[in-house]
């Protein structure tokens, strides 16, 4: 794989503005800003007639966003099974080290992709040589849309057991 970098300034702007789109959220809160501040005893609450705690949510976040970094990088990732490798069946996380855990593990993901994403020169938009199609803008966009859901269900459970004071 040619990771040449592009020395062409519209692509740097792509590069900036995808990375701003996974680490910011732009338009709306930032997952970051999403998980700030909730008191640790609300993480396994479950509103009325939703199927997802706040750590169930987050969990699936830190789950999903490792697959797609595994499968941008290598070929031989084999992804969790669907859906239930993706869920966790805990509505609560086992301690505060295990959310401390997962955000850090969210963080250090998101990092690495997007490292993946700045190396990447022009091989930004090249068809993987495995799966179906997919190329790493396709999975940089994906894991932004991804999170991005996510990042508003959270909103939702919070503002649902009265822990969002935006």
């Amino acid at each position: 794989m040619n990771t040449q970098k592009s020395t062409d300034p519209q692509f740097s702007t792509l590069i900036e503005n995808i990375v701003d789109l996974i680490k910011k959220g732009n338009a709306h809160v930032s997952l970051d800003d999403a998980v700030k501040n909730i008191p640790f005893a609300l993480l396994g609450e479950k509103p009325e007639h939703l199927p997802y705690s706040i750590w169930q949510i987050v969990e699936h976040i830190r789950i999903a966003q490792w697959d797609i970094l595994e499968f941008s990088r290598n070929a031989k990732h084999v992804s969790p099974q669907w859906p239930d490798g993706y869920w966790p069946k805990d509505a609560a996380p086992k301690s505060k080290d295990a959310w401390n855990k997962c955000i850090g593990q969210i963080h250090a993901d998101r990092k690495s992709f997007i490292e993946l994403i700045k190396n990447a020169g022009n091989n930004l938009y090249e068809p993987f040589e495995y799966g179906t199609g997919q190329s790493l803008l396709k999975e940089a966009l994906v894991l932004a849309d991804h999170n991005s859901y996510h990042t508003g269900e959270i909103i939702i459970v919070r503002r649902l057991l009265n822990a969002w004071n935006k």
